[in-house]
């Protein structure tokens, strides 16, 4: 086995993880953490695949896609956390 493949293989899992997380659990915050376990996992995965020999320059665009995936997911999860939050506030302003 190539290192190439262990690494693509444990970016599939991580994002199955993720996945299967996201689609089972019941509660926000562990299905927006889930979320996030996705992304990274399809980063990796788009990491392991510009990998190129040593000769041989590495393709730029995965990585930069990468990039702005992390911008996007840090964006995302603010947002997901404020709205989590605000629910919270209002399911315990009704309960009263």
């Amino acid at each position: 086995m190539t290192s190439g493949l262990i690494f693509g293989l444990t970016g599939i899992a991580v994002f199955a993880i993720g996945l299967f997380g996201a689609l089972v659990m019941v509660e926000p915050l562990r299905r927006v953490l889930a979320l996030k376990l996705c992304s990274v996992g399809a980063g990796f995965l788009l990491v392991v695949g510009a990998w190129r020999e040593p000769p041989e320059a590495p393709d730029p665009v995965p990585h930069a896609l990468v990039i702005t995936g992390i911008v996007v997911m840090i964006s995302a999860t603010a947002v997901a956390l404020a709205l989590i939050r605000r629910l919270h506030m209002l399911e315990r302003d009704t309960d009263d």
